[in-house]
């Protein structure tokens, strides 16, 4: 087709507030030579319409590592795609890239979690060691490109950021760098194993014994894998395959005790004989050897005899750590009994017990009885009335009533309906969805069946974010097996009735969240809201009605089938019913994903299933409901967490992340980096929204500067007030409650910012890293500091160069005397 009359893609861009780029930066330099043939077989995958123009980019960028101007020429040359809705489209969505990206991309998690625990640290820690000039995010050789990603979806192993497709977990500014140079180190050993001739192994059939097979199970997860679960798993299907015995080893999904991952279980005739947490490489062979019995006399011989040489070792040479006594975890133990004892798993049911993808598991366990019965005798308002009974409500956001909106989808005349599960969880310090879509696909596929059935949709969309790829993965293979089982397709369970369910990818857009922009998005458009009415329900994707609900509310449907209403209310408060799974992470001890009944205490979270804060700081605050959230003091830690309780506290239930602050943690600058989020993420749709926030956080600026005034917060609290009344969907009508909330109970740190003093030691404007005489002259911190801003005095006392310090953090870090304090 034809392109525009100046035969180019050039992309205007926008105002502040916007995803806004342009894919030329100097429109007057030659773009490096593209190979397009792979762009014809890209179109002919994704398709030629215009709603398979975000799948199309997300190819074209996996590809090349950006989106060539000529690519997305050819793209419009073999679809019906035209250039202005590429533009429009390429350059509303972090996600896309328009100039050339090194070899390998180095994704720094900015989530709320790994704010906290120090990630513009190591955002900065990156650039020095890359050498980054002002501006640049490619190093000069172009070997990495280093981008801002808003969360990885780890929190609990925060900070953490991840090289090519490698999650790194707890990085600091001092240990980041490393992280660089084991990812260079894992490419050439897979290099040199390439070059290696592989002998195939001969096939050898195994004759089952008699009696029970032992299992050993292993958390794969997102989260167990960042920590290192998948080099475990590994070693412990060869040492398994080497001992000759039978052992079925399974990965299973999220345990939710990710401070203690790598776990692994070890079962025999379907009864747990123990655990081991924080499991290393190192540890494999032990544990094989302890718990499977080797065939032959041979085999047992020389296990005692490995068993008596390791015993001997681990007294003398091994370090408590490398003991695998050291890692054993009884059921019993009280830090795991306070962590699982308050909790009640409906949407997280059998946690920790499954293969995610194992179909017939689920089965065995009563999955897809509920979704057949739907199915298959299909009585709408039967069903619509026991969810409405529950009390049900929508496990996200406003928390709006479940049934009630399936009950005004259906109630809507049309021969096409959708239904779509809200996957995109764009809430730094989130994961919630992530884990149940990696873990629980199946179960969420029977409530999107179960929901189908009452709406009369027969078509429903996963919308997950892109940079979930293990989520997708598993969730696309889940569709496939069902299809092929006959739960889903044209004719389902062998009824009349059919459903097609498909995922689409996110591009990286918080406000896609809210449900008619994550409909344009799926239409192929840019993520901005509409007025409502007409709401989804009435008139949705396409124009039909749809309905759209998140992850966990479909994972909740068959628990509450399958038990009924009545049992599901028994739970949680009057007015907010059943459970609600929870992101528990920051300066917690004992982060994790929880699933509590609605009403439980901030408190019973924080200390009792969370084991209050770590490295014994004190308790200051704890922000619920992401970026539309708030920051609830530790004096109301006695508050319930439900609906209203929140609300009325100023924050709200929102998606379910919950990140514990101490002591050190400034809310100024949480405000600060709230309102940085929202601002880059409006749609610039409205005014009130993009220029509101806009100046919201130029007033933080100065606060975290020292350079605001007392009637800047005057100013603030007005301008909270003018955005949320005008604006035009939920992102901008919360975006102030960061704000509020920390004006209403932290309103003397604002104050004291006024003053030119941060109480914390946080913001960087207001403070500076001072020698004491502690300093014995050892010149760690010299030879540790990334900008040279600490001379080398060998035995001397050291002085720090204000002028030059980046207020890194290194250099107290690696101080062994702690002669480095922040004034």
């Amino acid at each position: 087709m034809n392109l525009t009359t100046a035969d180019s893609l050039h992309v205007i861009t926008s105002g502040p507030g916007l995803h806004s780029k342009s894919p030329v930066d100097d429109p007057t330099s030659a773009e490096p030579p593209v190979d397009l043939s792979i762009i014809a077989r890209i179109v002919g995958e994704k398709g030629t319409s215009a709603d398979a123009v975000i799948p199309i980019l997300h190819a074209i960028q996996e590809h090349y590592h950006y989106l060539p101007e000529l690519a997305l020429k050819r793209v419009c040359e073999l679809s019906q795609i035209t250039p202005a809705a590429i533009s429009g489209v390429s350059t509303f969505y972090a996600h896309f890239r328009h100039k050339p990206a090194g070899e390998h991309i180095i994704r720094i998690c900015h989530g709320t979690a790994c704010h906290v625990k120090g990630s513009p640290l190591v955002h900065d820690a990156i650039k020095h060691h890359l050498q980054l000039t002002e501006g640049a995010d490619t190093d000069a050789r172009g070997q990495f490109t280093v981008e801002r990603v808003g969360c990885l979806g780890c929190c609990t192993l925060a900070p953490v950021l991840q090289v090519g497709k490698v999650t790194y977990s707890h990085r600091s500014a001092e240990n980041t760098p490393s992280a660089i140079a084991d990812y260079l180190e894992m490419l050439d050993e897979r290099a040199a194993e390439s070059h290696k001739k592989v002998k195939k192994p001969r096939a050898v059939a195994k004759k089952r014994r008699s009696g029970p097979t032992t299992e050993i199970s292993i958390g794969c997860g997102s989260c167990c894998v960042a920590g290192g679960a998948g080099a475990v798993r590994s070693a412990l299907e060869k040492a398994a395959d080497s001992s000759g015995s039978d052992v079925i080893i399974k990965g299973v999904g999220c345990v939710g005790m990710c401070h203690q991952t790598p776990m692994v279980e070890v079962e025999s005739a379907g009864r747990r004989i123990s655990a081991y947490n924080r499991v290393g490489t190192s540890l494999v062979d032990d544990i094989i050897r302890r718990h499977i019995k080797p065939h032959g006399l041979w085999g047992r011989i020389k296990q005692k005899f490995t068993l008596a040489l390791d015993s001997f070792v681990e007294a003398g040479d091994r370090t408590p750590e490398e003991s695998i006594e050291r890692h054993s975890l009884a059921v019993r133990d009280q830090a795991v009994c306070e962590f699982l004892g308050p909790q009640k798993r409906l949407a997280t049911e059998f946690c920790g017990e499954m293969e995610p993808l194992d179909l017939d598991a689920y089965i065995g366990r009563g999955g897809f009885e509920i979704a057949r019965k739907a199915a298959v005798e299909s009585d709408p308002a039967a069903i619509i009335k026991e969810v409405k009974d529950s009390g049900l409500r929508g496990r996200g956001g406003a928390g709006f009533s479940t049934g009630t909106k399936w009950e005004l989808t259906r109630a809507t005349p049309s021969e096409v309906k959708y239904i779509i599960c809200n996957g995109d969880e764009g809430d730094p310090g989130a994961f919630m969805d992530r884990m149940i879509l990696e873990s629980f696909p199946y179960r969420v596929i029977e409530g999107m069946i179960v929901a189908a059935a009452a709406v009369g949709a027969s078509e429903g969309i996963f919308y997950i974010r892109h940079e979930y790829p293990l989520a997708v993965q598993r969730v696309k293979a889940a569709i496939i097996r069902c299809e092929q089982r006959g739960f889903l397709g044209r004719r389902i369970f062998g009824a009349e009735r059919g459903l097609q369910l498909r995922v689409v990818e996110g591009a990286g857009a918080f406000v896609c969240g809210e449900e008619t922009a994550m409909i344009a998005s799926i239409e192929g458009g840019r993520g901005s809201p509409r007025l409502r009415p007409p709401f989804p329900a009435q008139s949705g994707l396409w124009g039909k009605p749809t309905c759209i609900n998140n992850v966990e509310t479909y994972a909740l449907v068959p628990w509450i089938m399958r038990h009924g209403s009545a049992e599901f209310a028994k739970i949680g408060t009057a007015t907010s019913k059943g459970t609600k799974v929870f992101a528990l992470t920051g300066k917690i001890a004992r982060g994790g994903l929880i699933e509590v009944p609605m009403g439980v205490t901030i408190r019973q979270i924080v200390e009792e299933i969370g084991g209050g804060i770590a490295n014994g700081r004190k308790f200051k605050a704890v922000q619920i409901g992401g970026p539309s959230g708030g920051c609830i003091p530790a004096s109301l830690a006695d508050l319930p967490v439900d609906y209203e309780s929140l609300t009325s506290a100023g924050a709200i239930m929102g998606s379910g992340g919950m990140v514990v602050l101490d002591d050190s943690d400034c809310m100024v600058d949480m405000a600060r980096y709230f309102l940085q989020f929202t601002q880059a993420e409006s749609c610039g749709k409205c005014s009130f929204c993009r220029v509101g926030t806009k100046v919201m956080l130029d007033i933080l600026e100065k606060l975290c500067a020292g350079k605001a005034k007392p009637a800047d917060l005057t100013k603030l609290e007005e301008l909270c007030g003018t955005v949320k009344q005008g604006s035009l969907c939920g992102l901008g009508q919360t975006a102030p409650n960061p704000v509020l909330s920390t004006l209403r109970y932290f309103r003397e740190e604002y104050e004291a910012h006024v003053n030119g003093r941060c109480p914390s030691g946080r913001c960087k404007g207001l403070i500076k890293y001072v020698v004491n005489d502690g300093c014995i002259g050892c010149t760690k911190c010299a030879q540790n500091c990334p900008v040279g801003a600490i001379p080398m005095w060998p035995y001397q006392k050291h002085e720090i160069n204000v002028s030059l310090c980046t207020r890194c953090d290194v250099c107290r870090t690696v101080c062994p005397e702690k002669a480095i304090v922040v004034v």
